[in-house]
């Protein structure tokens, strides 16, 4: 299903994004990584059976030699694909004579206008407007968080779904909004006349200051935010490029509908990132107007009633939300070697302490709604791991290298480039080399302080810490304020969950440094990892977060305090890994927008830039693929999902609710359920609609397959697939299985029911 990989993508952290020492080391405490996939993970052992932290698998199996090693491939004959940067394009750019090559039709501005306008952003994933009315059609999973925030009690909405009866039924939802992209201001040459003009090591500076000069002086002339106006500026081709995107932000929205989590996530997490797929992925919210009336709008896709052939061409449009594929081959090889292997390890040994805390109390599990983060993480870690093997793919490194020498060969045949851009990708590759000289770092402090993924009292104790040096140091009472309202918004976790993460903080620590290094011995003392998370966590006033709060208030407590003591010990190693990180993210930002700049004047738009969680149109065809010596076919039907059913009976993940286990006879199984298409979709897409040239609405994207995991850092159309729900195998639940009539007329027509009783009325 669409993991993390397709919402924000989970744990995004990209070497050389300006927040990349944040999340990297754990700054920033306030959220854990957006995770917006259900996608419920291999089965830990039972409760009294858990292994320890320690002895969880955390290492990607080995990968068998590939191609070259098998075939006796000579790697120096791997040339780069027409499209292995990808075909995420964007409005400013849009390929339209590409277009009409490939496809014979040339899409004009309104053409564009209307696709843009009748897309949507919404909290980590993508929408769209499908009704007059302000109906918007996004992913089962993109609403999950939703459906549990407006259940009442005695509800479980994410097992049993919902549906509204009438207009008044539809339930108001907080921290949604939906952005709509109204308009595009192109800045490059105001920000780059600026950044030009600073000292090299003041750039990074620079440009973050013009960007919020630009942001607030557009802002205000649209007639600010409290007018629905929203700006985010837009860095392209690693800020080669950089654009002001100008949103009308929605905030008055509604829950109309969604299915059950075990048909909106069918397969669970053996099915997720594979096809053929048998699931029903989609949710439908309401914008309402200030006036406290449906949304009414002319931007908005007409459900498509002509059914999908196999060839068609399709687009989709939504907002990608990060790739890699301008990343160079050092950085690329660092990723396989370091950060992506660290990320997959603390997914894995994270989600065992999760999984082992919602076996053992269920009931406060739902409460703090952990399945929904262990469901992302667990997507997370497959994701990551199916990128991981990619990157150990030397075919695939190959053409990545072809692409670079390519590069590089035509900055060097052009004089004025070849001075101004010819040595940036040596200059990369040793800032690859000085933070391998930190290599464990990047492994043992990784989400430092993220909630889920660190114990909240090892996170208090950092906090702690900075608070008793600023007040050693005379800082003013503000600044300590601020540090304890830090330590006050720190969650509290239950005890269990606590030490268990502490205890896989430990694990890293002997993992990454060693169990004869000073830090280890230091925090461990001769125990094991769970005997010192143990012992620290009942020592320690920083477990509870209203004493720690008190006590910090008061200056009672001593840099002897247990918890204290864990920071005292890793410091000295997590100085110097913060004193690498400080000093080479800067400079990586800087050569990867100069880098984006040196692609630009060799290619000009003609290759979309990376990802940025903006809007993108891609486009691609209906098409199967091969696939574990067979054929996968461009679409599957009701008939395959109960196969699916019938051919795993007992077993949880294929189980269908019990309303599907008897559909009325009008059900028409042989209704196309979920299709795949070449278009390069990534993180972010989850909820994009795919349209027809007529920009009708044919789909809505979930996923991607397992062969599209690479497609971070390379796009590979032969096997690369978008997975998608087939709009006639939404419509065919809504009315068959569902009774959700008010809603077929609405997509259908556009005429707005408020009852489903008006809508019985309407059909006949």
């Amino acid at each position: 299903m669409a993991g993390s990989r397709l919402g924000t993508m989970g744990i995004r952290w990209r070497a050389g994004a300006a927040t990349s020492v944040a999340l990297l080391v754990g700054a920033c405490a306030s959220s854990a990584p957006r995770v917006t996939s259900p996608a419920p993970g291999p089965a830990a052992p039972p409760p009294e059976q858990a292994a320890p932290i320690a002895q969880v698998r955390t290492e990607p199996e080995p990968q068998k030699p590939v191609g070259p090693e098998l075939f006796g491939i000579d790697l120096d004959t791997i040339h780069a694909g027409p499209f292995d940067q990808g075909k995420m394009w964007t409005f400013e750019y849009p390929p339209i004579d590409y277009f009409e090559q490939e496809y014979g039709f040339r899409p004009d501005s309104a053409w564009f206008a209307k696709a843009r306008l009748g897309a949507l952003r919404i909290p980590g994933c993508s929408a769209s407007f499908v009704s007059p009315n302000g109906l918007v059609m996004s992913n089962h999973h993109c609403a999950r968080e939703f459906a549990t925030q407006v259940q009442k009690e005695g509800e479980n909405l994410l097992d049993d779904g919902f549906f509204a009866t009438n207009l008044a039924d539809e339930r108001a939802v907080k921290d949604f909004h939906a952005d709509q992209l109204i308009d595009i201001v192109d800045v490059t040459d105001e920000v780059n006349q600026k950044v030009d003009a600073a000292p090299e090591a003041q750039r990074a500076a620079t440009r973050r200051k013009v960007l919020d000069e630009i942001k607030s002086r557009i802002t205000k002339e649209r007639g600010g935010e409290d007018s629905g106006i929203m700006v985010e500026m837009i860095s392209l081709y690693n800020g080669g490029r950089t654009s002001a995107y100008v949103f009308h932000r929605y905030t008055n929205a509604k829950l109309v509908a969604l299915p059950e989590l075990q048909i909106g996530f069918f397969g669970g997490d053996p099915d997720n990132f594979t096809y053929p797929r048998y699931n029903l992925d989609f949710s439908f919210f309401r914008l309402y107007g200030d006036d406290g009336k449906p949304l009414h709008t002319e931007s908005y896709f007409r459900f498509d009633r002509d059914g999908l052939h196999d060839g068609e061409p399709i687009f989709i449009v939504g907002n990608p939300g990060s790739t890699s594929r301008l990343q160079t081959v050092a950085e690329l090889k660092f990723r396989r070697d370091v950060r992506d292997r660290g990320i997959v390890r603390l997914l894995r040994t994270r989600m065992a302490v999760l999984k082992r805390f919602i076996d053992e109390h269920p009931a406060e599990a739902e409460a703090r709604d952990l399945r929904n983060t262990y469901f992302g993480f667990s997507n997370s870690e497959k994701a990551y791991s199916g990128q991981l093997r990619g990157l150990e793919d030397p075919v695939i490194l190959a053409r990545r290298a072809d692409t670079e020498h390519r590069f590089q060969a035509a900055i060097e045949a052009d004089s004025a480039l070849a001075t101004r851009y010819g040595d940036l990708i040596e200059r990369m590759a040793e800032l690859q080399d000085r933070k391998r000289e930190q290599a464990p770092g990047f492994g043992a402090f990784l989400a430092l302080t993220s909630p889920y993924l660190s114990s909240a009292t090892l996170h208090r104790a950092l906090l702690a810490f900075q608070v008793i040096n600023a007040k050693q140091g005379g800082a003013p009472p503000s600044a300590l304020d601020g540090l304890i309202e830090q330590v006050r918004k720190v969650p509290q976790q239950p005890e269990s969950l606590d030490i268990g993460l502490m205890e896989a903080r430990f694990a890293d620590f002997v993992e990454y440094y060693g169990d004869d290094s000073d830090l280890v011995r230091n925090v461990l003392g001769g125990r094991s990892p769970h005997e010192a998370a143990t012992a620290i966590h009942a020592a320690s006033v920083l477990a509870d977060s209203a004493q720690a709060v008190t006590m910090l208030k008061e200056g009672t407590v001593g840099m002897d305090d247990a918890a204290l003591a864990v920071v005292h010990a890793y410091l000295p190693a997590f100085s110097q890994f913060q004193q690498v990180v400080s000093q080479v993210f800067p400079k990586e930002s800087e050569i990867s927008a100069q880098i984006g700049r040196a692609r630009l004047a060799v290619y000009g738009t003609s290759v979309p830039p990376d990802a940025t969680f903006s809007l993108r149109i891609a486009d691609g065809r209906i098409k199967g693929y091969a696939y574990n010596g067979t054929v996968a076919p461009f679409q599957t039907t009701y008939y395959g999902l109960y196969n699916r059913h019938y051919s795993h009976v007992g077993e949880a993940d294929w189980a269908l609710p019990d309303r599907w286990l008897a559909p009325p006879p009008s059900f028409d199984l042989s209704v196309p359920l979920d299709f795949v298409s070449t278009a390069d979709i990534i993180g972010g897409n989850s909820g994009s609609p795919v349209l027809d040239e007529d920009l009708e609405v044919v789909g809505l994207v979930f996923d991607g397959n397992i062969e599209s995991l690479p497609g971070d850092y390379i796009y590979l159309p032969e096997s690369n697939r978008a997975v998608s729900v087939d709009v006639a195998a939404i419509l065919e639940a809504l009315d068959d299985i569902y009774d959700a009539d008010r809603l077929v007329v609405e997509l259908t027509s556009g005429k707005l029911v408020p009852t489903e009783r008006e809508a019985d009325r309407v059909r006949r």
